[in-house]
């Protein structure tokens, strides 16, 4: 395995900086909007799954462990 570039170490760390932002913003408005239904709150969780697995194509068991829990308490 070769060395890890700055770049690749910095394009990362803004990856999953969008990535915690997107999961904020999805459970705010879970969270606040009162006319939300359990569907569209469950479309928003699996939309905001979907975009994460885009940026990380390989990490959904993560994405199970840290963020689905999240989601689902709301």
């Amino acid at each position: 395995m070769g060395d890890i570039s700055a770049s690749e170490v910095h394009q990362e760390a803004l990856k999953i900086r969008r990535l915690q932002i997107m999961i904020s913003m999805v459970m705010s408005v879970i969270s606040q909007d009162s006319n939300l239904t359990i569907e569209e709150a469950s479309e928003l969780a699996a939309g905001a799954k979907r975009a994460a697995l885009a940026m990380f194509p390989d990490k959904e068991l993560a994405y199970d462990i840290l963020y689905k829990p999240r989601l689902q308490r709301l």
